[in-house]
């Protein structure tokens, strides 16, 4: 592609390159310059304008962000793309799930040539029905043929979403005189409906480990969930040791998350557990919503998945801990 000035004379046909005030309005840049337009820049007291020419084997910018968001999501089930305008493509989530994303393919789609672009959201970030997952932008009016095909090859199906799996959710409140109660309750039924999860089952027991143990037993779900009053503060506390006496096992105690850390992930025949930490009372972002999320949606979470979730992973600064990390000096 040419781009530069050139006199209106020779401007019929091209791209306007910059927006341009004439009698009456205004000419938008990207427009196609035809005969009235020209005339319109001649009532302005213009001689040149500021165009861009395609050359032979160029793809125009609404074309080739197309091309390439379809490649990235390659037909993808719950990925939609939207409609190019101004070189742009948005792929858009059509319903919720945890988006997967070959961060390899998009570097080197990014590298094919800086006028060819793909943002994205982060691997394995949880989606809600209509947001975004990726945005291609076309920078320059046009681009190679050659080029858009080169980066649609490299990346063909790198961004793709998981839909959650896991229909129905346990969740076990323990509870101690004075302690937390029911807190917390909605917003763990909000994160499962966000995830088309249902809370079929709501037990509340004391905070004691035989108790708990039965209470596991009897729970029903496709997941269970732990809400102690009490936090946990070792892997031989109330919450892991109940698991374990109910016939399960412990997969991790601990979290490299912040707010986060005291969550436990486990498993009870077959059927996913997770200890939640107490600041899933709370509706903000916290280590649980990564774990519940990606199980949700049938993409497995190990010990060493948990150890690697620490970049990243300093979620919320809150000022009034009461082991501050600002304000003192460096050790």
């Amino acid at each position: 592609m040419k781009f530069g000035a050139v006199p209106l004379d020779q401007a019929l046909g091209t791209i306007l390159g910059h927006s341009v005030a004439v009698p009456g309005g205004r000419l938008r840049k990207g427009l196609v310059l035809k005969a009235d337009h020209i005339a319109q820049l001649r009532a302005a007291g213009l001689e040149a304008v500021t165009v861009a020419r395609p050359v032979p084997g160029d793809l125009g910018e609404d074309a080739a962000a197309q091309q390439l968001a379809l490649a990235l999501a390659n037909d993808g089930a719950g990925i939609r793309a939207s409609a190019p305008g101004t070189g742009r493509v948005n792929l858009i989530a059509d319903g919720p799930g945890v988006v997967q994303i070959s961060a390899a393919a998009i570097h080197a789609a990014n590298a094919v040539d800086p006028m060819i672009t793909v943002a994205t959201v982060p691997d394995l970030a949880q989606m809600r029905r209509g947001a975004m997952i990726a945005t291609v932008k076309i920078i320059s009016y046009a681009v190679p043929a050659t080029d858009v095909q080169r980066a649609c090859d490299i990346s063909r199906g790198a961004v793709r979403i998981a839909a959650p799996q896991l229909k129905t959710a346990a969740l076990i409140v323990t509870q101690t005189p004075g302690g937390a109660g029911d807190k917390g309750t909605e917003a763990i039924a909000a994160r499962l409906e966000a995830l088309d999860m249902t809370l079929a089952d709501v037990q509340r027991v004391p905070h004691e480990t035989a108790l708990l143990a039965a209470a596991l037993a009897r729970a029903s779900g496709d997941l269970v969930l732990i809400l102690t009053a009490s936090a946990t503060s070792d892997i031989n506390d109330t919450g892991p040791e109940a698991l374990r006496a109910a016939g399960g096992h412990v997969t991790r105690f601990g979290m490299p998350v912040d707010p986060g850390n005291l969550l436990f992930l486990g498993d009870l025949n077959g059927r996913p557990v997770i200890g939640l930490p107490g600041c899933a009372r709370s509706p903000s972002l916290n280590g649980a919503d990564w774990v519940l999320s990606r199980l949700a949606c049938g993409i497995g979470v190990s010990a060493d998945d948990i150890a690697r979730m620490g970049v990243g992973g300093l979620l919320k600064e809150i000022p009034s801990r009461p082991m501050p990390r600002r304000g003192k000096k460096p050790v």
